[in-house]
């Protein structure tokens, strides 16, 4: 095939996360940006979502006022659309449109109707957050569409990328607006398989009898999985990130996608200079706060351990973390104290005022529920506090393992720390993220980035990708991927409490080795070699476009 991947005249990408972290999408996106930027300079352009005021502006967006000036000067938005044009403030600073799409609300009926006619998209059992995707997707189509011929691109240049079924009404009226344009929808998790897993139905074990629709019905999912449906059937190139979530797609929406493996910039990694600082603060910012909340004097050899990632207590394997901790706990003692974190965000609703107090007076009595560094609004209902206090956690001068609940986003404001997640990441020891529904895994890439060996799972992307790729240990890769199904619940969590058991005894020498490993493996996920996934998915893009078009 004749690559066509670098003669672009306008590369757009969409998603709801540009300029908006939320979860691992900000990840992808802004980690790829300055690989794709310095590709495509300033042809690359990302299109976000709008939902900032005076005073709560996003802290990943500066407005440029002389940037595209003339065209969003003169660009006619009829139905309530309007823009801010800057740069996203991540390595790379490409061109970000954040678009207000509020005024298009008002006809959402006529589109849902039009891409019922266009494409069988099933809005009728519309609810949630349905309105707000399918309102941002068709803005930011209306400005792919502006800037184009602002811009004099030839639309057979132009490549649109759209990440997520929030976003696939923009594809689906590019499509039809505009179809000499390259299209490419990328699903990073399918809302039909999140949506099982979510109702605490078995995914892998009765994957090939699922069938897309009748599932969506069943579980009142209807119009996204049709919009998510619609666009992975109309797009040029459909992707998704490891063959576990291809293989998902291909059985719910009926269509085999390419993979596109999501790789990382080591610029959010301090320098070997540095790192021996960075992980010494963090360190003492994690036992600053477990003494001031527990009273408990941990020591420097403390083992601390994390997990983190999206609040999804099944998906994200946070109930199969709290469990392996319990059985840490059990039987033979660990050689060294264990402090465990859960740095998982929540509906938070602060920190603690008593915790507070205590880090500002450097006292050390034991507060009341010492188990949690901030409140959360539904204490009661929170599965993460009721696992904890059901296993017994009392983080007491006794205790072998403590576990410690961080329910904020760690962005550096959080009153507590006030450190962000890549400050606090080199001081751990260990990371686990016990993944049931986990279509790749950025977290445990990002601890080993940061030199700390991890444990994942078989059902997560990135573990998959490890087992093809790399060794499976500690020693060979930073890595160890515990097998998990459906049905095996209680031999994972053997598995990673065994797992975290070496580390503990392992001598300092041994773990020096371990996290160099880890680092070294890292390197081999860099954007500057798994770009090519997505260059060729642009190709695949522009080829079948253009054989559209001669048809």
């Amino acid at each position: 095939m004749k690559d066509y991947s670098k003669n672009v005249d306008l590369l757009f990408e969409t998603s709801w996360e540009v300029c908006n972290k939320i979860g691992g999408i900000y990840t992808v996106l802004s980690s790829k940006a300055k690989t794709l930027h310095d590709l495509y300079k300033d042809k690359l352009i990302f299109i976000g979502p709008d939902v900032w005021t005076e005073e709560n502006p996003s802290p990943y967006f500066t407005e440029v006022p002389s940037l595209l000036r003339r065209w969003r000067e003169n660009a006619l938005f009829t139905e309530g659309v309007s823009v801010r044009v800057g740069r996203w403030e991540i390595p790379g600073r490409p061109v970000a449109v954040l678009v207000k799409f509020d005024g298009l609300y008002r006809t959402k009926n006529e589109f849902y109707g039009r891409l019922w006619d266009l494409y069988g998209v099933d809005s009728l059992h519309a609810y949630g957050d349905y309105d707000e995707g399918m309102a941002f997707g068709r803005a930011a189509a209306m400005v792919i569409e502006s800037l184009t011929a602002f811009l004099k691109a030839d639309p057979a240049k132009v490549v649109a990328h759209f990440d997520e079924w929030t976003t696939a009404s923009g594809l689906l009226a590019l499509k039809a607006d505009m179809p000499a344009a390259a299209t490419v929808f990328t699903t990073h998790a399918t809302s039909i398989g999140r949506s099982i897993c979510g109702n605490g139905k078995p995914l892998y074990d009765y994957l090939r009898g699922y069938n897309g629709d009748q599932m969506a019905a069943e579980l009142n999912m209807q119009s996204k999985h049709s919009l998510e449906k619609a666009a992975a059937h109309a797009a040029d190139s459909f992707t998704t990130v490891s063959d576990i979530t291809a293989k998902e797609a291909e059985q719910l929406l009926e269509r085999r996608p390419a993979v596109t493996p999501n790789g990382f910039e080591m610029n959010f990694v301090p320098g070997r200079t540095r790192y021996n600082a960075a992980r010494k603060a963090a360190r003492a910012a994690f036992l600053r706060v477990a003494r001031a909340l527990t009273g408990v004097d941990y020591t420097d050899d403390t083992f601390i351990i994390a997990t983190s990632g999206r609040c999804e207590y099944r998906n994200k394997g946070i109930d199969m973390f709290l469990d392996s901790l319990k059985k840490l706990g059990e039987g033979e003692a660990p050689g060294r104290r264990v402090l465990a974190f859960v740095l998982v965000p929540a509906w938070c609703g602060g920190p603690r005022a008593d915790l507070e107090h205590a880090l500002v007076m450097d006292e050390h009595s034991r507060l009341a529920d010492p188990v949690m560094t901030h409140t959360v609004n539904n204490y009661n209902s929170d599965p993460i506090v009721g696992r904890i206090h059901a296993l017994g956690f009392n983080n007491d001068t006794e205790s072998r393992v403590s576990v410690i609940y961080v329910p904020c986003y760690l962005n550096g404001t959080d009153g507590i720390f006030n450190l962000s997640y890549y400050q606090l990441l080199p001081g751990l020891d260990a990371t686990v993220f016990a993944s049931y529904y986990e279509p790749w895994g950025y977290t445990p890439l990002e601890s080993i980035a940061f030199g700390v060996p991890t444990v994942t799972t078989t059902l997560a992307g990135f573990g998959q990708w490890i087992l093809a790729t790399a060794p499976n240990s500690f020693e060979g890769s930073g890595v160890r991927v515990a097998e998990r199904t459906d049905s095996n619940y209680q031999q994972a969590v053997d598995a990673i409490t065994a797992d975290l058991r070496t580390l503990i005894a392992m001598p300092a020498a041994e773990i020096k080795d371990v996290r160099a490993a880890a680092s070294a493996e890292a390197v081999k996920f860099l954007w500057t070699d798994f770009i090519k996934y997505y260059l060729t998915a642009y190709n695949e893009a522009i080829a079948s476009a253009k054989s559209r078009k001669q048809k």
